[in-house]
């Protein structure tokens, strides 16, 4: 028995789609949901999902019957526990790639029997009808099918237009060789262009037939292996949690898997573990690399009744947290469900060909239907009549209109692979050419994300060399990343380090220990006055003038004085500069959007020549951010490396991934910039441009072959010659056009 769930009066849900072909197929289920009452439904073609908001007394069956009624598939998702069961997900591209394969082994007979005079042997047209019907009925059967659904809806796209024109070739085809001249033993297609006006009935048409299947065939195949997954996102972040968690039970630490973890449980996070959930620290004192969540490169130091979040990693010492919250209440859990939301509504712009072919298609058959009437008016024969309004429509079905966009999209993203840009799939680029804005994460993006020696600022009388070699020295056994920063650079600028003896870690406010006979403090200003050691006026200013630009500042004295400061931060790449410069020329504003605070954002952005910082923001707020700027008129494209970018990278009408963040901000984005480089983001944008020109210049070209030739058809001066050159010539120049992007070119080459 099928209970049925009644939904709450308002509030929403989520149903995944089955059957959409084109993104206007996601555009008819939105208008049919949207005519309920008292429903907002988005649907999104790429990730299959509609997310319908609703108030009223509605069952998420009447929802699923809508959506039925309308011709596709619907269904509530999978409860979570049914989701974390592993299951070997099946290739979604092997029964089209079956499909391309079988028709592309009877079809390139086929159109060389028909265009090669040599080949035409005795009854040659009969083994063309036995290759050419399985590549017409059910090799194009998905467009047969998806053109029904158009028909009964009444709209028309590119679906409409090859069913209709393979099935006019293949319907004149069978008429000719059943009922006409073009079945006796003997017949040929004569390798001519002559225009002459010619009876039908001696004429085949199954290589048009046959070809515009399998060419649109292949574009769909090589569109669905690009297609971006959105669920991969939401898989690789809640990858990032930890798996197992150590339990203090009875006053034993005990292994258990952090499903199992309950709220209040007390759990135990060695160094370099992850935070298996959020908590309170109620033990112990450290260091928490929290970049994830703020993006602010410098670790957070916690100690007891702190708040730790989880899949944040201790950088120090052991600490025990109290579990707050689990599950999906958990702030990683919640980030997943930012970066879902914003997939879900990320509205997807219609395929250029099906807006074509919805204006086409109509015109199509008023010629066709104008050209029978003026025949059969003007007294002509009824089979020159209808040879010549089946001819409108089998010249009108262009092959080259399924080749127009994987064919540039494979060479664009084969030529984006090379200079380190990677094209998620062909939705992606419509949006490019309009782009304005272009908002950078700071932490990863525009800097290293990683903590660097920037400066050392002496004491009179001291030496830099004298400071770093017993600074970092003394920083090297430490774990923390500053201390790591430290001893990284001095190692870089003096060579080996020192040995440290009496080595102790002072919580919270640095290290001390001897090295070379000196008793060394190196921390916070307070450890060092802890052991009446001042700084001077020199060292005062230079401390607190690194601190008013948002950077790290680290005193260190030995033998009863201070001897300098030490200046670390988050460096910016020395490319970064540039970058910015080339968006600027591309006509977008840079703005900086980053959780790092005011004053070292601030700082990085003049540097590299941005005006406008927004500062501070955790994960919600970023994609708030990009949503108000949407909501202000602007087109949005998002460039980030962290799981705290993945939402908005989303959400963004163009989100851009460095390939050098995490797997999730990857995942979540339509652009991935292999390289560490933001000058990448500037030719993800200038290919991404290119490679939608190309494809209208290839859509265009696909019809004009085929357009040009209508008044011949009209004018029954259409033969199967001139039919299968026009469809010939137009794949030639589209495939042609497209290799041009071959020759584009990287700045920073």
């Amino acid at each position: 028995m099928t209970t049925v769930t009644q939904i709450s009066p308002s509030g929403q849900v989520e149903l995944v789609i089955g059957g959409m072909t084109c993104a206007s197929c996601a555009n008819r289920i939105e208008k049919k949901l949207n005519k309920l009452d008292g429903v907002t439904a988005t649907v999104n073609y790429a990730t299959e999902k509609a997310r319908v908001d609703y108030t009223g007394d509605i069952a998420p069956e009447d929802l699923i019957s809508v959506v039925e009624q309308a011709g596709y598939t619907a269904a509530l998702p999978q409860p979570p526990a049914a989701a974390t069961v592993e299951v070997t997900e099946a290739d979604p591209t092997a029964s089209l790639r079956t499909r391309l394969l079988i028709s592309l082994a009877s079809t390139v007979p086929v159109i060389a029997m028909a265009m090669i005079p040599a080949l035409q042997f005795t009854n040659w047209q009969w083994l063309s009808l036995t290759l050419a019907a399985p590549v017409v009925v059910w090799g194009a059967w998905p467009f047969h099918r998806a053109a029904w659904t158009n028909l009964r809806h009444g709209t028309a796209t590119m679906d409409t237009l090859v069913s209709i024109g393979t099935l006019a070739a293949f319907g004149w085809s069978l008429y000719a060789l059943f009922w006409g001249t073009a079945g006796t033993p003997g017949m040929t297609h004569p390798f001519e262009f002559t225009i002459a006006r010619m009876d039908g009935s001696g004429s085949i048409y199954l290589e048009a037939a046959a070809g515009v299947t399998t060419f649109i065939l292949a574009g769909r195949y090589f569109e669905a292996r690009s297609k971006r997954r959105a669920g991969a996102a939401l898989r690789a972040l809640l990858e990032l949690g930890a798996k197992e968690v150590s339990v203090l039970r009875g006053g034993r630490e005990e292994r258990i898997p952090v499903d199992a973890l309950t709220v209040g449980d007390r759990f135990v996070v060695r160094p370099g573990e992850k935070i298996a959930t959020d908590g309170v620290v109620v033990e112990g004192a450290s260091a928490v690399d929290a970049s994830m969540l703020t993006g602010e490169s410098v670790p957070v130091e916690v100690g007891v009744d702190d708040t730790v979040v989880g899949a944040t990693v201790n950088v120090g010492g052991r600490i025990v947290v109290r579990a707050g919250r689990i599950g999906s209440d958990t702030q990683l859990a919640q980030m997943a469900k930012l970066v879902e939301d914003a997939q879900t509504g990320k509205a997807q712009a219609q395929r250029l060909a099906d807006k074509i072919s919805g204006i086409f298609v109509p015109i199509v058959i008023a010629l066709a239907v104008a050209t029978l009437g003026f025949w059969l008016g003007a007294g002509g024969a009824v089979a020159t009549a209808f040879t010549a309004a089946v001819a409108v429509l089998i010249i009108a079905c262009p092959c080259a209109l399924g080749l127009a966009t994987p064919t540039a999209l494979m060479v664009g993203t084969g030529r984006g692979a090379q200079l380190g840009v990677l094209i998620k799939g062909p939705e992606v680029l419509e949006s490019t050419r309009r782009i304005d804005t272009v908002v950078l994460d700071k932490t990863g993006t525009v800097t290293t994300g990683k903590m660097t020696l920037l400066d050392v600022v002496v004491a009179d009388g001291e030496s830099a060399h004298r400071v770093l070699e017993l600074a970092g020295a003394l920083e090297d056994s430490s774990e923390h990343p500053i201390a790591q920063a430290i001893a990284k650079g001095a190692r870089d600028r003096v060579g080996e380090l020192k040995p440290v003896e009496d080595f102790a870690n002072v919580a919270g406010l640095g290290v001390q220990g001897v090295v070379d006979g000196h008793a060394v403090l190196v921390g916070r200003t307070r450890l060092l006055e802890d052991w009446s050691l001042h700084l001077d006026t020199e060292l005062e200013q230079a401390m607190r003038a690194a601190e008013a630009e948002g950077k790290t500042a680290v005193a260190v004295g030995w033998d009863g004085a201070a001897r300098g400061v030490l200046v670390v931060a988050d460096a910016v790449k020395p490319t970064s500069a540039e970058a910015v410069s080339q968006l600027r020329a591309l006509g977008l504003t840079p703005i900086m959007l980053t959780g790092d605070n005011e004053a070292a954002a601030r700082s990085i952005a003049a540097q590299v020549g941005i005006d406008e910082v927004i500062a501070e923001v955790m994960p919600q707020d970023k994609v708030a951010v990009v949503t108000r700027l949407q909501n202000e008129g602007k087109v949005v494209a998002m460039v980030g490396d962290g799981v705290n970018d993945a939402a908005a990278l989303a959400r963004a009408d163009l989100g851009l991934a460095m390939g050098t963040g995490t797997d999730v901000a990857i995942e979540a984005s339509d652009l991935t910039l292999v390289r560490g480089d933001l000058r990448a983001a500037a030719d993800a944008i200038r290919l991404a441009r290119r490679t939608l020109g190309t494809i209208k210049g290839n859509l265009f070209w696909a019809f004009a072959y085929n357009v040009a030739a209508i008044p011949l058809a009209m004018a029954g001066l259409l033969n199967p010659m001139l039919a299968g050159a026009a469809m010939a010539f137009s794949s030639v120049f589209v495939v042609s056009n497209s290799l041009r992007l071959r020759r584009f070119r990287s700045t920073a080459q």
